[in-house]
């Protein structure tokens, strides 16, 4: 007896009794493994997205694992009738040149200044000899987001960017949001989370066309809960009010100078020289991270004689308002349904997602696919064009309901994509959060948002928005095309600088000091805002109000 398999849309018919490892070595697959299928280096994750009822029972090598996620070398297929679909933590490579971004020029250095230096066959980290060698002189940016890490290799000579790559974070078996995370690290011992991270990073690293003996210096992004549970730091205080990670309450205590951190690279053994160290990029404070940091670095916000407003929209969006002189900041907890996540057929912006949609007249539909492939499911961008299309056919109203009573619409019913109403239910909320976060630090900065000048939408995801679906939707504010500059991921740009300019680095953690957070879950019209936000209507910009 045999079943029909796919895997990362690779597809083919194996016996019961085969494990999904070995079927994903026999469609040709890198499934991740430090033991060869042992069950003990817990890094061959999947995630079963149809037929979960055709395997074997969870066993007690999989007992930290939730919800849909499996040790492929665990899992077998068993006589249960059914077709099983599953996907390993996915990769994707990135094209260099894509990474060029709409920055402002004042936000690049008129001349480098990296931590490592050479002084002839000496190398040296901020002027102390660490090594030996005439070999490249390397460094990794590395930008940590809560559903996707992005990996750089940098020239610290000549500022080249030489490779660099992305994948899934593997935590995701722990929960989808920060807070999920916190729990489950609290409750599972043995740093589960930042053991998985490190051996994908590992794999990732180790894949890049450099030598790691010449990584001297890996500068890292991301926000409190992932560069924490990255470093092996307590997370436990991130999840309690009045959320401040260990180094915000350490620098608040007077015990410190900043909220960065610096360790050996050694410590986490990850591929890199003997003598590279990490440096983490500074919190700003509560939810608002390094990478929030690194973004307000990229734009260069801390010099901007402009008013200027960064949205990065993820499962943790960051907000910042402000100029060189005065800097507000949030948090919004708008949750992982804009990355694909706790949509039922949702997926990252890998291949195989589908990213634009449009509803003809006759109600049949067209979907662009990353890859020009099959479609698989539905990434965030696709999700944001077809909501757009779902409001201009009248299919769903502004409440986000079906106008025909309906609790699905077909998006590609060859394949079996439909887009439930409850996904338009979690889209709202985040949506919502978002709006609401806007809103309230505009407000504290006693400006609307037609006082902006420019607004730069930042993240991977926003770089492939369709601005006038995100508007038509009330994603994003209805300000004049002109002002929005769509900036990409910023949080890497960000880190690239940190490792390329010691004096950007010293001058935003100073900087980060003065930022004025504010706290949105005490705002007593949040959930006015939030109600307001979770309908699809345009987003007007006078005092905030939707129009």
């Amino acid at each position: 007896m045999s079943k029909k398999v796919t895997i990362n849309q690779c597809v083919g018919e194996f016996p019961v009794g085969a494990s999904l490892f070995d079927i994903g070595e026999s469609l040709g697959l890198a499934v991740p493994s430090s033991c060869r299928g042992q069950g003990k280096c817990r890094e061959c994750l999947m995630e079963i997205t149809v037929g979960m009822e055709s395997l074997s029972p969870k066993v007690a090598e999989e007992s930290h694992l939730q919800e849909n996620f499996r040790l492929s070398c665990c899992t077998r297929l068993t006589e249960e009738p059914g077709e099983v679909q599953a996907h390993t933590m996915r990769r994707a490579s990135i094209n260099i040149e894509e990474g060029a971004m709409n920055l402002p020029p004042e936000a690049t250095p008129a001349s480098y200044d990296p931590a490592v230096t050479r002084d002839g066959e000496r190398i040296l980290i901020e002027g102390t000899a660490v090594a030996t060698g005439t070999g490249p002189l390397l460094g990794l940016a590395i930008d940590i987001g809560t559903t996707t890490v992005v990996v750089r290799a940098v020239d610290l000579e000549s500022g080249t960017i030489i490779a660099a790559t992305s994948l899934e974070n593997p935590q995701r078996f722990g929960g989808t949001d920060v807070m999920s995370r916190i729990q489950y690290d609290t409750d599972h011992p043995g740093r589960l989370l930042q053991r998985t991270l490190l051996g994908y990073l590992t794999r990732a690293i180790n894949q890049l066309p450099i030598d790691p003996n010449d990584i001297y210096e890996i500068v890292v992004a991301g926000n409190p809960t992932m560069r924490d549970l990255f470093l092996g730091l307590d997370v436990t205080t991130i999840g309690q009010r009045p959320y401040q990670s260990l180094t915000e309450k350490a620098w608040k205590a007077g015990e410190s100078t900043t909220t960065a951190v610096v360790m050996p690279a050694r410590k986490l053994r990850l591929p890199s020289n003997p003598a590279a160290r990490i440096y983490a990029m500074p919190v700003v404070s509560g939810h608002v991270g390094g990478d929030a940091a690194a973004c307000l670095l990229a734009v260069a916000g801390d010099r901007s004689e402009e008013i200027i407003a960064i949205m990065d929209i993820g499962t943790n969006t960051e907000v910042f308002i402000g100029q060189r002189d005065r800097l507000l900041a949030a948090s919004c907890p708008a949750g992982p349904a804009f990355e694909g996540r706790a949509i039922s057929r949702g997926m990252p912006g890998l291949a195989g997602a589908i990213e634009k949609v449009h509803i003809r007249e006759d109600d049949t539909v067209q979907c662009d696919v990353i890859g020009q492939g099959p479609p698989e499911g539905i990434c965030g961008s696709g999700l944001i064009s077809l909501l757009a299309e779902l409001k201009r056919t009248e299919h769903m109203n502004a409440f986000g309901r079906f106008e025909d009573g309906e609790s699905s619409f077909a998006v590609a019913p060859d394949h079996g994509i439909t887009f439930l109403e409850s996904d338009i239910n979690e889209l709202a909320q985040a949506k919502g959060a978002n709006v609401a976060g806007l809103r309230i630090v505009a407000q504290a900065y006693g400006i609307s948002l037609a006082d902006v000048d420019k607004f730069y939408l930042a993240g991977g995801f926003g770089r492939h928005l369709d601005i006038a679906a995100s508007q038509e939707i009330g994603l994003i504010p209805d300000l004049p095309r002109e002002k929005i500059i769509q900036i990409g991921n910023a949080a890497i740009e960000g880190a690239t600088l940190a490792l390329l300019s010691l004096t950007r680095r010293r001058e935003l953690e100073e900087r980060i000091k003065t930022i004025e957070h504010v706290e949105l879950e005490t705002n007593p019209d949040f959930f006015d805002h939030f109600v307001e936000g979770c309908q699809f209507q345009r987003f007007g910009v006078e005092e905030g109000e939707l129009a």
